[in-house]
């Protein structure tokens, strides 16, 4: 598995980056790989607000859909929407599928390093 330093992780399975006050957030690599392959992605809408640890959408691969849950508290300031036609690219490149980036950004307190998340799913697995 692989799991870029430059990443913050959740216990839920989503990474986050952020870069100039915008956070972008995508599933890990462990979770497509414990999707399977992923058919279908369910996106908020430019403007909703999301909150840290409250789902935001869910993705639907052949073994079942799961929510994607928010690492941080904002408003969604741009979707990936790329995905919408093509959401097997969570699988080929979960760290480049992005799935939405969030401005005005407050709650990091649940993020781990990737160190610690590679630590939590070999526990987990």
């Amino acid at each position: 598995m692989n799991y870029p330093t430059e990443l913050a992780y959740t216990k839920s399975h989503e990474w986050l980056k952020e870069a100039d006050g915008v956070a972008e957030i995508g599933i890990s690599d462990f979770a497509q790989s414990e999707l399977g392959d992923v058919v279908f992605v369910n996106l908020p809408e430019v403007g909703d607000p999301v909150t840290a640890g409250e789902p935001f959408g869910d993705v639907e691969s052949v073994k079942a859909v799961s929510d994607l849950v928010c690492p941080v508290s904002g408003e969604v300031c741009e979707i990936n929407e790329e995905l919408l036609d093509s959401p097997e690219l969570l699988n080929s490149d979960p760290y480049g599928a992005w799935i939405i980036r969030v401005k005005d950004v407050t709650g990091y307190d649940e993020m781990i390093t990737a160190a610690e998340y590679e630590a939590f799913v070999s526990e987990e697995g």
